[in-house]
């Protein structure tokens, strides 16, 4: 398998997933807001109910286009990583487990949560890796044509 379909498949996979986590967290924004009382984060916990869905769905986007994919991917790694270390530090030290996760991940438990979040993490890394870094490519192609 190509590099290039392979970097396509797991932006495929990272887009899909950052838009329905978006989704989820707006669809239930009330309760996405509670969770987030709950954090360590509260302070800032209804500005980042409209910003980390922004920032998912801004990845995504990001992601869907070769000349952006770059920054989509850089950008999928360090949110993905923020939040494998986020569960991690919640499992290893909080004494409550607030998600502010929704619909299938939520089903996953805590420890599952954890590596749904590490392999997606890691795929962000593979991905990085393996992306082709031509300078002359200056087309504007999307997921379906790279």
């Amino acid at each position: 398998m190509k590099r290039t379909t392979i970097v396509g498949i797991i932006s495929v996979l990272l887009s899909i997933l950052f838009l329905y986590a978006a989704i989820e967290k707006l669809v239930v924004y009330e309760k996405f807001v509670r969770q987030l009382l709950q954090t360590p984060f509260k302070n800032f916990a209804h500005t980042l109910a409209w910003f980390v869905p922004t920032m998912e769905i801004t990845i995504a986007v990001l992601l869907v286009f070769y000349r952006t994919r770059l920054a989509g991917l850089y950008s999928s790694f360090f949110l993905m990583l923020f939040f494998t270390v986020y569960v991690y530090y919640l499992l290893a030290f909080a004494s409550a487990l607030p998600c502010g996760c929704g619909g299938v991940i939520e089903k996953l438990g805590w420890w599952g949560h954890l590596y749904f979040n590490a392999v997606f993490t890691l795929l962000a890394a593979t991905a990085l890796l393996l992306l082709p870094r031509n300078n002359n490519t200056t087309n504007n192609k999307s997921l379906a044509t790279s």
